[in-house]
């Protein structure tokens, strides 16, 4: 009886060390004398009115941030800090709740740029100093050390400091898998005890044991509920910091945006498709990774060491040998998850970016009757993307089978063997062999030991092998998301390459003419006025592919009321000088020189398509401001009444029910009235120069003069891309393009000279001589049609008229004579 005394008193370790501190602060509570008890008790009682009235101003404070919070939402505003800052409220339950987003430091992204386009050699992302894609296409996703460089570069934008948000939820969430490892432990050796008081017949001790069990079973609920909880809110959190790091970097003033997919193409143009599915599922592979991994490896290292003691050295080593061998075996059957999944999500993008095409051109597909073509290129996009998962389901049947049938069955016939040591070979079964070994005396007792040890053992050995189940099929799962973590780094690398303008050709190679690495021209911000000074007009192509030469040089100067017309035939590039001028294509050569500023005081653009955003009605007028920037320029929703009349749309806030109203505009407004929003846009900011590419083709000309005199008396110099001829009488400067032999030659020249006059009058003078040549035209016509009228039998005899024939003929020759 010896042995089983000494197996049912053990102490709990973290019990003891709880009634050794509470009994040494229960001695120094005794020891203290009464003028300290006293002074504690003063303390206690100014930290409850301190806190009392600190939580009254709190509370004061927190009505007035909801009041606030309420105010702004209705008027879909925020505030801005001084440390660029914004606070947004959002919709939260019956309330709102406070958002601050704080934007990503320049030198943040600086820091980074080394990780994602510098990598160290040993990482095998880099061939050497310069590179033009990383990764390059050669590093295929696996376990492998440039997976462990791309994974730590992420981390580091998730996990940005040790007082972050994300480092507290790791470490609370570290916390709880400790605690439930330490309640397995409990559970292990609970069941040991009510098996055996089951088979001793002690019922209180039985009943007892039941009890707690079943608390035991509350807490350990609770505590998985709140690691999945955890493991939730830590998803969102990276998921959080890797969005907003990857807006501020796609969206900015240089124009990434625009840049990443047009000019690019790294990413292709399924730029969303990264940002949206691929953070989302790396998010979440990371957040569960942790939990996966962490907790089966404090599993492991706390049941082993129970183990231990419990079974001896040779089953220790039996154990960890047999981790060893499946874990290689494994590795080396395991198909490449992460390669897959990587091709998985491109056929994803690509099945996602039909879709897209299809409904941004729904009504031309449409007015064509496309239905069916567009249907073939959905299914075969769709087949393609069927075929893989099919694919790599087939590979997951093979290798789930291998994997269950080890990590189940081989280890559970393996599990019994080694319980089994302390009673068939007790020298070499640790403290079981011990107990074994010892006097028991009683045989009942004995046997009422070796089922309690049997039991704890067993409920180890099935915590252990679930806990080394879940670190082998981590493997899987870590294949999958290096997979992830390969398409996440591509897109901020690439976002980090277009952002810092970082091209350069292959090592031991020249830039292609005109390509991203052969940008040699300057860009001026702050000139009042626009200038281009030797500029050839390129269209540029895909990095690292050169463009294509439109314009082999072009030199002007606008200055403020000069009104500047571009003409010229379709696909000269008319469109192309205002796109260099904006900055979304390169300048390869000479200098551009314009105004610093976008909007008011500065230049402004209209797109030949006009855009129409998501919002009200006011947010169509105002954009790209937001109400709040409305609000804080100081003006109000009469001046925007103002506006729309002035562009003859102030029936629109009526019409459409106000100007809080939220509907998809570009589907409610005609052609005519988004050409119109558009210039109304210019109307409200009020630029000194505006470039319209096409912005009046859709309204009448009696309301396209008003609203072109109208912006010249608000004193904004129009530069305005356009084949009406009828134009030129509101500006006073003409760029025609396409002349020449090869169609690249310009020619700028002043409307109203002389020079004009001359090519007006050569033009009338050519028409006047092929209106000469009509009735001769007239007459070889009427020839051609007797002749074509003609028809001939068998014989070579001509087929008189029908009656009906000649009497049209001869009525149309009366009415010609009359």
């Amino acid at each position: 009886m010896a042995a089983q005394s000494t197996l049912r008193h053990s102490e709990d370790p973290i019990l003891v060390l709880y009634h050794h501190y509470v009994s040494l602060l229960r001695g120094r509570l005794l020891r203290t004398s009464r003028t300290t008890r006293l002074l504690a008790t003063c303390a206690l009682v100014l930290s409850i009115i301190g806190g009392s009235v600190g939580g009254q101003r709190w509370w004061r404070r927190h009505a007035e941030e909801k009041e606030r919070g309420k105010r702004l939402l209705r008027r879909n505003s925020g505030l801005r800090g001084k440390d660029g800052s914004r606070t947004i409220y959002v919709p939260y339950r019956s309330t709102t709740s406070k958002v601050t987003i704080h934007p990503t430091r320049p030198m943040t992204f600086d820091a980074h740029r080394r990780l994602f386009l510098h990598p160290p050699r040993a990482a095998g992302l880099s061939d050497g100093p310069t590179l033009p894609q990383v990764p390059p296409p050669q590093t295929k996703p696996g376990l492998n050390l440039a997976f462990l460089h791309q994974f730590l570069s992420l981390l580091s934008i998730m996990v940005p400091r040790w007082d972050s948000k994300e480092m507290g939820l790791l470490l609370s969430h570290s916390g709880f898998l400790i605690l439930r490892t330490y309640l397995s432990l409990v559970v292990a050796r609970l069941d040991g005890e009510i098996v055996r008081d089951l088979v001793a017949g002690h019922g209180r001790a039985f009943s007892w044991g039941i009890v707690k069990w079943l608390g035991l079973g509350g807490f350990s609920s609770y505590t998985n509920a709140i690691i999945k909880y955890l493991q939730s809110k830590l998803s969102i959190a990276f998921r959080t910091r890797l969005t907003r790091y990857i807006h501020d970097l796609y969206l900015n003033d240089n124009l990434n945006y625009y840049k990443l997919s047009n000019l690019d193409g790294g990413v292709g143009r399924g730029a969303d498709q990264f940002i949206t599915q691929d953070l989302t599922l790396f998010c979440e592979s990371a957040a569960s990774l942790y939990s996966s991994l962490g907790k089966p490896f404090v599993d492991c290292c706390v049941f082993s060491y129970q183990l231990f003691r419990s079974l001896g050295p040779i089953a220790w080593t039996g154990l960890f040998s047999n981790y060893f061998l499946t874990a290689t075996l494994l590795q080396r059957l395991s198909p490449p998850f992460g390669k897959l999944k990587a091709a998985e999500g491109r056929r994803e993008g690509d099945f996602r970016g039909l879709h897209a095409r299809l409904i941004a051109n729904a009504e031309e597909v449409a007015f064509y009757g496309g239905a069916d073509m567009e249907k073939i290129f959905l299914d075969k996009g769709f087949k393609d993307l069927k075929n893989w998962m099919e694919g790599i389901y087939s590979l997951k049947i093979r290798y789930n089978m291998l994997e269950d049938f080890i990590l189940k069955y081989s280890w559970s016939a393996f599990g019994y063997l080694i319980t089994s040591l302390p009673i068939f070979l007790p020298a070499w079964g640790g403290l079981g062999g011990m107990l074994e070994l010892a006097d028991g005396g009683d045989r009942a007792g004995r046997e009422r030991g070796r089922m309690k040890e049997f039991i704890t053992n067993k409920r180890l050995m099935l915590s252990l092998a679930d806990a080394g189940g879940r670190m082998m099929y981590s493997i899987k799962d870590i294949s999958e998301l290096a997979g992830y973590t390969s398409r996440v780094y591509t897109l901020i690398s690439t976002l980090h390459r277009v952002h810092a303008n970082a091209y350069s050709p292959p090592r031991g190679t020249s830039a292609e003419l005109y390509s991203l690495s052969d940008v040699q021209g300057t860009i001026h911000k702050g000139f009042d006025g626009v200038r281009l000074e030797n500029v050839p007009v390129v269209a540029p192509a895909l990095y690292p592919q050169g463009g294509d030469e439109l314009v082999e040089t072009l030199s002007m100067v606008v200055r403020a009321g000069e009104h500047l017309l571009i003409s010229g035939p379709n696909g000269v590039g008319k469109s192309a000088v205002s796109r260099i001028i904006a900055g979304l294509w390169p300048v390869y050569r000479g200098l551009v020189s314009r105004p610093r500023s976008i909007g008011t005081d500065g230049i402004m653009f209209l797109p030949q398509r006009p855009y129409l955003s998501i919002g009200t009605l006011r947010d169509q007028v105002i954009y790209p401001h937001s109400e709040m920037d409305m609000r804080d320029s100081g003006r109000r929703d009469h001046e925007l009444s103002r506006v729309l009349e002035e562009v003859r749309l102030g029936y629109l806030p009526d019409r459409e029910g106000g100007w809080d109203c939220r509907k998809e505009w570009k589907d409610v407004l005609s052609g005519g009235e988004k050409q119109r929003m558009a210039m109304a846009r210019l109307m409200y900011h009020e630029p000194r120069y505006a470039f319209i590419d096409e912005g009046t083709s859709a309204v009448s000309s009696d309301v396209e003069g008003l609203l072109y005199e109208r912006a010249k008396e608000k004193g904004i110099t129009l530069i305005t891309i356009s084949t009406r001829a009828s134009l030129k009488k509101y500006h006073t400067y003409n760029l025609s393009l396409g002349g020449g032999a090869d169609g690249t030659a310009w020619e700028f020249e002043r409307i109203g000279t002389e020079k004009e006059k001359m090519n007006v009058q050569r033009e009338l003078q050519d028409l006047k001589d092929r209106l000469a040549h009509v009735a001769q035209w007239q007459a070889r016509r009427q020839e051609l049609e007797d002749e074509l009228g003609r028809v001939w039998v068998e014989g070579g005899d001509e087929l008189e008229q029908p009656a009906y024939v000649q009497e049209g003929v001869e009525e149309g020759k009366v009415q010609e004579e009359q």
